[in-house]
């Protein structure tokens, strides 16, 4: 790994999306008097659940997603990019004929702009129709699909119900806004989870870790946070952690650190806050490159 003494390293923990990775992108370019230097720690370790791809490969085959009174869904939930390349692969790999994946007539629901990007670089023809990009977060994405997928199935009592790929860990706010109960009947709309794919901490991160903090020992650096997923040994890694209580050591105010912590959103924000006893330097308002960047850029210039 060739560094550039120069530059300010910025450590996504992370796996570098491919064929093209947004962050990287951006993070390399010179911008506004900042020069940054991308390097990726990845920290999870995702695995196809065979059980739940074979179910939605069954659904797609027997056109059972779609519209029309004797489909079972009449539209699909994505939040995370893992699940998206999962939905890709049943894609690449179907057998169906040229209308494959028979998904023409109904909306896709992206939570923001990274999983609408992936969805959007599936080769289908025609495009899927994807909706939802600007929501950014659950809680915005559930509200949104209650108004839309309402108006996209008007002429409906009882609306379809809506499909959502997820990982074995995953919040609960879309299925739990979207079925709640107090809702009336004509605007409820039933969930069904399938599991995709699984999640776990890479056996090498821990080493991967810090074999990079060695090589980035710079008067100032970047570490983002994407999970909680692997938030204890980040932290133990930059010896934040009391060995004792398992929170993180407080330091004096004035103490000048050179390690500076960004989350990608308030989800591992609060888990940083709940667990560790600690408040991240910053946290992202947008879920995207661009949010984290200029998060990065506000703090480092301070107060205005």
């Amino acid at each position: 790994m060739a560094l550039s003494p120069e530059k300010v390293p910025v450590l996504l923990l992370k796996t570098r999306s491919t064929p093209t990775d947004a962050y990287e992108d951006l993070f390399s370019t010179p911008r506004d008097g900042f020069d940054f230097e991308p390097i990726f720690v990845p920290v999870l370790q995702h695995q196809f659940e065979d059980d739940g791809m074979q179910q939605i490969e069954k659904l797609l085959l027997e056109k059972q997603i779609n519209k029309g009174p004797e489909c079972a869904y009449g539209g699909v939930i994505f939040t995370s990019q893992r699940a998206v390349e999962a939905f890709s692969k049943l894609i690449q790999d179907g057998k169906g004929d040229e209308s494959w994946p028979y998904l023409r007539d109904i909306p896709i629901y992206s939570v923001g702009p990274a999983t609408t990007r992936a969805l959007k670089a599936i080769p289908r023809a025609p495009q899927l129709q994807i909706f939802g990009e600007h929501t950014g977060n659950g809680d915005a994405l559930a509200q949104f699909i209650l108004e839309h997928y309402g108006e996209w199935y008007h002429d409906e009592a009882m609306k379809p119900p809506l499909l959502f790929l997820v990982g074995e860990q995953r919040r609960d706010i879309i299925p739990r806004t979207l079925m709640d109960a107090n809702l009336p009947d004509n605007r409820r709309i039933r969930v069904t989870e399938v599991v995709v794919y699984g999640t776990g901490v890479m056996e090498s991160f821990a080493g991967d870790f810090a074999e990079v903090l060695q090589k980035t020992d710079r008067p100032s650096r970047w570490v983002v946070v994407f999970s909680p997923t692997g938030c204890d040994q980040m932290l133990k890694g930059l010896g934040m952690l009391d060995d004792e209580t398992g929170k993180v050591v407080k330091r004096p105010l004035d103490e000048k650190r050179m390690t500076s912590i960004a989350t990608i959103g308030p989800t591992t924000r609060s888990y940083l806050e709940r667990v560790f006893d600690y408040e991240p330097d910053v946290c992202s308002e947008k879920p995207s490159p661009e949010g984290v960047w200029q998060s990065i850029r506000d703090f480092t210039r301070g107060p205005t």
